[in-house]
């Protein structure tokens, strides 16, 4: 266990059994949460559960009963809820230029970003205010708050609503001890970025020119910020836009 400043926590991850998913919960475990590995792909998901002692549960984030039922299960499983981490999302091939991205790409991207996090608040916050409050993290991205000629034009879309709906969210339930705040990563080292960029390098390098930093940031690098994010160290911190993007929202010029 590393500073156990989760200890005690219950907290469910979405998008749990790759990625930042991933990496969060293996942090969260660290860090002395109970974890509930939340993912419709059983194989990773059900082996990161029993690597890292979790819980893993098949959940379809974009079902509103299977939303339900994921959160029940967890309560009576572990005796609460806590902590929601609603980090599912896709970025497909077919979400491209507006031009270019047919109607039923941008539903499904919208369905998997943007409506599962709804459902997931709409379903997980009663949990966190029969605690007495709780941290909600909504995985957003620096997209949200930047234009890009190399358009996904669903997926920014989709993470602009995860924006606005946090901040909305963390005013409406500040009173009663909920923080929701809007984790914001940059580029991250993932499968989901390698497979985006595996057959068009040169894509990669355009972007990568863009990040101060000069790389893209690692799954961990992001896991420690939403366990920030979810931790009392943030107990007056909500309805915020939290940038983990190696400075990619302030630059102009990067360094050579």
């Amino acid at each position: 266990m590393l500073d156990g400043r989760l200890a005690g926590k219950v907290a469910v991850i979405t998008g749990a059994a790759s990625g930042i998913g991933a990496a969060s919960a293996r942090r969260f475990v660290a860090e002395g949460a109970t974890v509930v590995v939340a993912d419709v792909t059983d194989d990773a998901g059900g082996a990161l559960a029993d690597e890292i002692g979790a819980t893993y549960l098949h959940a379809d984030v974009t079902d509103p009963d299977a939303v339900a039922e994921l959160y029940r299960r967890t309560a009576s499983l572990h005796g609460g809820v806590d902590v929601l981490f609603n980090n599912a999302g896709i970025s497909p091939p077919d979400d491209d230029s507006i031009l270019e991205t047919e109607l039923d790409a941008w539903r499904r991207v919208q369905e998997v970003n943007l409506t599962s996090v709804y459902l997931c608040c709409k379903h997980g916050i009663p949990h966190l205010l029969e605690r007495g409050g709780g941290s909600v993290v909504n995985t957003a991205s620096f997209v949200a708050v930047l234009g890009a000629a190399t358009s996904q034009i669903s997926y920014t879309a989709s993470k602009g609503g995860v924006l606005a709906m946090s901040r909305e969210l963390g005013v409406q339930f500040a009173r009663q001890n909920v923080r929701v705040n809007a984790l914001c990563p940059g580029p991250v080292n993932t499968p989901l970025l390698r497979e985006l960029f595996a057959n068009d390098p040169e894509r990669a390098a355009r972007r990568l020119v863009h990040v101060p930093m000069g790389r893209f940031a690692e799954a961990d690098e992001i896991a420690r910020a939403a366990a920030f994010l979810a931790s009392d160290d943030t107990s007056f911190i909500t309805a915020t836009s939290f940038l983990v993007d190696g400075g990619v929202h302030a630059a102009y010029v990067t360094p050579l």
